[in-house]
């Protein structure tokens, strides 16, 4: 399987699609999910392309998982969870639905129900504001 540019994410490091950033570097961006499962669902993506784990270079997993880190972090002060998850899929068998590297970071509350990925897009001016919170706690 080859890496297709013109996904979502993609586009998004482009600037062709608006995001909800909260950080960025040479090597990554993490933004908020627009249909997320929990509040405070980001997304760390490379900026280079691969399509998933199993393609992408060492040197690039090595500052993405490095930026998931700061990114869990920040998630688990900025809405006082109880702990985080980190959620990465690989193939379609396995639940991936973007073919871009990227780490799904979920803050979760002790007994939280976390909601399906329905493709249903949040409300824009809660994952603004949700994302000004992640900033914050960075």
């Amino acid at each position: 399987m080859t890496y297709d540019a013109n996904n979502i994410f993609a586009k998004i490091l482009r600037g062709e699609i608006p995001s909800h950033k909260i950080y960025e570097d040479e090597h990554t961006l993490a933004f908020m999910d627009v249909m997320p499962q929990v509040d405070g669902h980001c997304l760390v993506v490379p900026k280079s392309g691969s399509r998933n784990l199993l393609d992408a270079d060492p040197e690039v997993l090595a500052h993405v998982i490095a930026v998931t880190q700061k990114m869990a972090r920040a998630a688990l002060k900025a809405f006082n969870a109880d702990g985080v998850q980190i959620r990465q899929y690989n193939e379609t068998a396995a639940g991936q639905t973007v073919f871009h590297l990227h780490f799904h970071i979920l803050p979760v509350l002790e007994g939280q129900i976390i909601k399906p990925h329905s493709g249903k897009m949040a409300d824009h001016i809660a994952l603004a504001k949700q994302a000004e919170a992640l900033r914050a706690a960075l």
